[in-house]
């Protein structure tokens, strides 16, 4: 269980079980995990709950959920809660069968299930889980109860599921697919977009998804069928292989995969969907644009989330310019700063192109665009109230096509500045109060404390570390297993390469040590993958080096200190003090408290470059003055 499980379980905040770990030594340490992730041993939580005093109460959901997680790896997680999924639907089904037959009715679970996509795996050996799962359902509903363990999975892997943000899915799906009919999304993930136009649909809905990952196509498939959604739902590359060639949606609705190079740009050079023209190797983003033009009928609306450098790159310039002459694309919002941006298309039914093109700076307010987008498809040559304004599409077509909403924003602030930058500077202020929380348990001394220290190469030399480093040559981008890259590494993220089979591969264990050649430094707590390039792994002797000591000193100045000579990071010279293995575990923990500091200013980071933005801004539009401290 994560620190989120454990605020659940004790019924407070996560800023308290954070406060629990640092102030009380007998606190249990983490089982598996990352450092800014940690995960716990349910029992031992418990226990500790108990043994302070501190009340709890174990929800049934709870014990699925533990019972789950500890059936198999993270990397298989997915997997089971699918299989989960699928017994659920047979459940809510064949609710009879079950209550008369018990686990013997699942011999009739695949039958009653063939609407999921693939054959359903509902081989599910843990009966003691099959039984637990039955009650949950008993108790709260079998739609509820796949919810929750949806909602679950989805906090478990946040790092590793891309999952549309949902004021952001609720808003594509309100402009784009809002009057129901057939709504498509090539790239439904765990089907967030979906679902969002099965709630707000108008008329009946018939949904279509497909998806690369099997495992999140036959959850998107569950949650849609347990809803009595009539669904249609394939696994399989949207762009290699079609699963929903020749449907032609009302809406489509799609979150694609950003900066994909390995898209088939090679065996997909004389696609017939390529109307605007083949996107460029390094434009996969304009790929799917087209697909999803390519599967709406006539007027029929497209929202799709782009990258924020895919309206300004050189590469794709001519799409965008085609895309602009025939009508097609009709808006480019950007949702935050960074991006994603939201493209609005509508293919062309043979009418009049609009000469104008709506571009929206929503600056983190969602409300301004839906009223931009409704004023503009009322009369597209009308300058919209608030954030947005129509620029003239022949202004666009010069030697840049940049679309980009920031460079084509009226010169003065919107109406609603001042609120949203009180807002921001609240919530900035709310958020950097918390850091006083997150500060590592560190006391100063009265005088430097010297330590006899050694370096990493001799620890080496004697064996408490074994240093690896992946082959040369590695398939990348293909395969069945998992490959841990260098910005997994940086982000603490989970393995996103991916590679074939090799006996030369360096596989990861959990407790071993990995550093990039930047200096981003990661302990493992999860095994099942291989290492990426440009990374080094240091496997340590458990019994005489903690893991999380050696991470701590590699990570430090000394550590990431390029030597002179050499343009590679030169770890084998980093001195480590030569402690007892007890005090290795003291610093281990203040190490793993300054990673986590790390992750909570990250996040502040980010909240305060909202608010230099629209500080510069209301200085230079005059919507804001420099207080006189001296008054």
């Amino acid at each position: 269980m994560n620190a989120g499980d454990i605020a659940r379980l004790a019924g407070v905040g996560r800023a308290a079980v954070s406060n629990w770990r640092r102030r009380h030594e007998d606190f249990p340490r983490p089982v598996s995990g990352t450092a800014s992730s940690p995960l716990f041993s349910l029992p031992e939580v418990t226990g500790w709950l108990r043994a302070n005093g501190k009340s709890f109460e174990i929800s049934l959901g709870d014990l699925v959920w533990q019972r789950m997680r500890t059936s198999v790896d993270d990397l298989r997680l997915g997997e089971l809660v699918a299989r989960v999924g699928a017994f659920l639907l047979f459940l809510s089904r064949e609710p009879a069968d079950w209550r008369d037959h018990g686990v013997k009715s699942l011999t009739r679970a695949a039958e009653v299930t063939t609407d999921l996509p693939g054959p359903p795996d509902l081989r599910l050996e843990d009966l003691a889980l099959v039984r637990l799962v039955a009650e949950l359902a008993s108790e709260r509903g079998p739609l509820e109860a796949f919810e929750f363990l949806c909602e679950r999975y989805v906090e478990a892997h946040s790092r590793q599921l891309s999952v549309t943000r949902d004021d952001v899915a609720a808003l594509m799906v309100r402009l784009a697919a809002g009057s129901g009919g057939v709504v498509l999304d090539p790239a439904c993930g765990v089907g967030t977009l979906l679902l969002g136009a099965n709630a707000v649909a108008r008329r009946r809905t018939l949904l279509a998804g497909q998806e690369i990952g099997g495992t999140s196509a036959l959850i998107t498939a569950v949650r849609l069928l347990l809803r009595g959604a009539p669904a249609r739902v394939v696994a399989g590359d949207s762009l290699r292989e079609d699963g929903l060639a020749g449907e032609a949606a009302d809406a489509v609705v799609c979150d694609p995969p950003f900066n994909e190079r390995v898209w088939g740009h090679d065996e997909l050079a004389g696609d017939p969907r390529w109307e605007y023209g083949l996107p460029p190797r390094g434009e996969s983003e304009l790929a799917w644009v087209q697909h999803c033009l390519a599967h709406v009928r006539p007027g029929g609306l497209v929202a799709i989330l782009m990258p924020a450098a895919a309206a300004g790159r050189r590469p794709g310039k001519r799409i965008r310019g085609n895309l602009l002459r025939a009508g097609a694309l009709r808006a480019v919002v950007t949702l935050a700063p960074g991006g994603p941006d939201l493209w609005m298309l509508r293919r062309p039914d043979g009418g009049r192109p609009p000469s104008r093109l709506l571009v929206v700076d929503a600056a983190d307010d969602l409300s301004v665009v839906e009223p931009a987008w409704r004023a503009y498809l009322e009369n597209p040559d009308a300058e919209p109230r608030g954030h947005g304004r129509t620029v003239r599409i022949i202004d666009l077509l010069d030697d840049e096509v940049d679309l980009t909403p920031a460079r084509h924003r009226p010169q003065q602030v919107g109406p609603d500045f001042v609120r949203d930058f009180t807002d921001a500077l609240d919530r900035f202020r709310a958020t950097s109060a918390t850091l006083p929380d997150a500060t590592p348990a560190l006391e100063p001394l009265s005088g430097r404390q010297d330590l006899p220290t050694t370096t990493v190469g001799e620890l080496a030399k004697a064996g408490l570390i074994t240093i690896l480093q992946a082959p040369s040559r590695m398939s990348a981008d293909e395969g069945p297993l998992p490959v841990l890259t260098a910005d997994d590494t940086a982000a603490g993220a989970s393995p996103s390469g991916r590679t074939v089979l090799d006996p030369a591969l360096v596989m990861i264990r959990p407790g071993d040590v990995v550093t990039s050649v930047l200096g981003a430094v990661r302990v493992i707590t999860q095994s099942g993958a291989a290492l990426g390039p440009q990374l080094t792994l240091y496997r340590v002797d458990p019994q005489r080096l903690d893991s999380a000591f050696l991470a701590g000193f590699l990570r430090s100045a000394d550590g990431t200190r390029v030597h002179a000579g050499s343009s590679r990071l030169d770890v084998r010279r980093t001195r480590v003090p030569m402690l007892p293995l007890a005090d290795q575990r003291l610093y281990g923990t203040a190490f793993r408290e300054l990673f986590e500091l790390e992750d909570r200013l990250r996040a502040t980071r980010t909240l305060g470059e909202t608010l230099i933005r629209l500080g510069f801004d209301g200085l230079v539009d005059g919507h804001l003055r420099p207080c006189d401290h001296g008054a």
